[in-house]
């Protein structure tokens, strides 16, 4: 059923590791002790657990049902005011983590499809915000868990056939790259558009992965200047700079002809260069009064949201842009990836 807008229900499907982010403001030292990036994105060692408790115990975290896909498919659901216009899946366990997740998802009208492991925890992501960077680590738990035998029952497969817009975050491929595969094969066979997100420079290694085959499938690709220069690394690529990059990027090999690649490089402050059909633009980004940003956590889930509330409705890709950058606007003026009651974006 479509809306007045013309939004269906069901038409974005979002698929990732759905996690309760864990926010604090912090230090080298604490970054120093557990080998930590100021602005990286990891999966945590055993020799990390420990971070876990002292955020929680020695600093005064907030707690944020998130998870990057998650983040993006909450955005684009507030964007479009449609309820159950989105749907989002994963793994998680049968604890309090999980209810707190999936009453933020449902609040704002996101239909939610848990794959639920009652012998496992939901999974968590501590955040450490120094200055305007962010270090995000991870513990899966039950996301990790998330599986192709979940996805292909009657009544789950059929949400994936109602479809036809789909973002994959790139943590996927860690843990259920069949899963990804799947849809990603099933996108180009029935000309629906895959959006996908590389997330980290240590994922990388999966989209250039010639076993995976992934890049035929993708439509929209997003990442940063740090992740797309270790996707063209993993892919023997000649750098030359960024704007060269995206375009060779944008020009590989793809199964679904009729939909173009289109590149899309953030690089925080300075402008985000877009790649498609052989042309490759910067587009400014307007910068914020420094007094009004509150936490920069999910600024770039944000971001992608905005863009995917656009697509879904035949937008064209000036406008997707133009509604990122909206979304990472207000929500950096909040903590966490969060925003007010209502959009006001025209």
């Amino acid at each position: 059923m479509a809306s007045s807008s013309g939004v269906r229900e069901g038409v974005l499907l979002g698929m990732g590791n759905p996690l309760l982010d864990i926010s604090i403001t912090g230090n080298q030292d604490l970054l120093s002790r557990y080998g930590l990036e100021p602005n990286n994105a990891v999966l945590a060692t055993p020799e990390q657990h420990e971070l876990f408790h002292e955020v929680v115990e020695k600093f005064s975290p907030s707690y944020i049902a998130g998870g990057a896909t998650q983040n993006s498919v909450r955005v684009a659901q507030w964007l479009l005011q449609v309820p159950g216009a989105t749907t989002f899946m994963g793994g998680v366990g049968n604890d309090r983590f999980r209810h707190i997740l999936e009453e933020n998802a449902r609040c704002v009208g996101v239909n939610v499809c848990y794959q639920v492991y009652p012998d496992d925890k939901t999974g968590v992501c501590a955040a450490i915000i120094t200055g305007e960077d962010r270090s995000l680590i991870t513990e899966l738990g039950a996301a990790e868990r998330f599986c192709l035998d979940f996805l292909q029952k009657q009544e789950n497969w059929a949400l994936v056939e109602k479809a036809r817009y789909f973002y994959i975050g790139g943590f996927l491929l860690s843990n259920s790259s069949d899963v990804v595969t799947a849809v990603a094969k099933h996108c180009s066979a029935a000309k629906k558009t895959l959006v996908m997100n590389l997330h980290a420079t240590f994922l990388c290694q999966y989209f250039a992965d010639p076993g995976l085959n992934l890049m035929p499938h993708v439509d929209v690709l997003f990442g940063n200047g740090d992740e797309y220069t270790e996707f063209a690394r993993q892919m023997n690529m000649d750098m030359g700079d960024m704007a060269a990059l995206a375009l060779k990027v944008a020009a590989l090999p793809k199964a679904n002809s009729d939909l173009p690649r289109i590149v899309i490089i953030t690089q925080g402050k300075a402008p985000t260069i877009v790649a498609t059909e052989g042309r490759v633009e910067e587009i400014h980004v307007q910068p914020v009064d420094t007094s009004l940003i509150k936490d920069t956590n999910g600024c770039g889930d944000a971001f992608v949201g905005g863009f995917l509330s656009q697509l879904v409705q035949g937008k064209p890709l000036s406008e997707c842009l133009r509604c990122g950058s909206y979304a990472a606007k207000i929500v950096i003026q909040h903590f966490g990836c969060t925003y007010p009651d209502h959009p006001d974006f025209v």
